[in-house]
């Protein structure tokens, strides 16, 4: 992505400034882990089995563990890698929740954790053309994520998004053992498996809803769990979706809202103001103005 800074009517193309090392960016997205992904950083360089992970996080909202592994160089398999930090997971729990613990004096359990949740984020100063292909699956959960620095100090982390593939990582017919270990375990949920059970009608109303969030901003990205899709903005959750058979329910961020029709919960889940949309009445302009409120936020 290039960067550009105005100067009265002209444009000048800002210069990158590469990371020379890869613990640079390491300690740059440690000290931002909740800032950049709502993530809550637990250990730096977590040994475990024949493996050291570069970063541990946890994931509050879906209860759920996140490993980010830091790349300077594009000779390395993201598939492969993602599957192998994902299989040791899952083979060794018990030390993840004692890490868990200690750090924040808690006592978590493995009942606890969503599990099927969990991820590997990849991120890096650039990825392969084969790299960023090998991710155009649904149902894969490693994500992969570009850094750029430049010279005025700004940093970009940007999401790698598949190309609109719609199949799904099963087709592969003989997945490798640390592959069949994930499937056991881990359930990647799709916008396809929540809208499942909704009407036509509630399917289009959602369509609609979400090509007006992303409107609001090109690096909106989205994150799924088992009965929502949750809209990110920097970093920070911005809209959460939740669709039925017969309406859908919105949450919005916490903040005060200007509601003209007087449609908003202010005590809705977990404190977040939430309304219920059905058939009769959908308002596309009426919940487009809710969305600038919570963007602007």
């Amino acid at each position: 992505m290039a960067l550009f800074e105005i100067s009265g009517e002209n444009l000048s193309r800002v210069k990158s400034n590469p990371f020379p090392l890869e613990k640079e960016i390491q300690q740059l997205t440690e000290n931002n882990l909740l800032e950049l992904f709502s993530l809550e950083f637990v250990k730096s360089e977590f040994p475990i089995k024949n493996f050291r992970i570069d970063t541990l996080a946890y994931d509050k909202e879906t209860n759920s563990f996140v490993i980010i592994e830091y790349k300077k160089d594009k000779n390395f398999s993201v598939i492969d890698q993602g599957y192998a930090y994902l299989s040791v997971m899952l083979n060794n729990k018990a030390e993840f929740i004692l890490e868990f613990n200690e750090k924040f004096d808690k006592k978590l359990k493995r009942s606890d954790v969503e599990w099927s949740q969990s991820r590997v984020l990849f991120i890096a100063p650039s990825f392969t053309s084969f790299q960023k292909t090998s991710i155009n699956f649904r149902g894969l959960p490693i994500e992969l994520w570009e850094i750029k620095r430049f010279i005025n100090n700004m940093v970009i982390y940007e999401r790698i998004t598949s190309d609109g593939s719609s199949e799904s990582i099963d087709i592969i017919n003989k997945p490798p053992k640390s592959e069949t270990i994930i499937k056991e375990e881990i359930n990647i949920y799709t916008e396809d498996s929540i809208l499942k059970s909704s009407t036509d009608t509630i399917v289009d109303f959602y369509n609609d809803i979400k090509e007006e969030i992303y409107q609001l901003d090109s690096g909106i990205y989205e994150k799924i769990t088992k009965t929502m899709i949750c809209f990110y903005s920097d970093g920070k959750g911005l809209i959460w979706v939740h669709p039925q058979k017969n309406q859908i329910r919105i949450h919005l961020r916490k903040g005060t809202y200007k509601d003209k029709y007087n449609r908003i919960n202010k005590e809705g889940w977990g404190g977040y103001p939430e309304l219920a949309i059905h058939k009769d009445d959908f308002d596309l302009a009426y919940l487009r103005d809710l969305f600038q409120q919570a963007y602007e936020l």
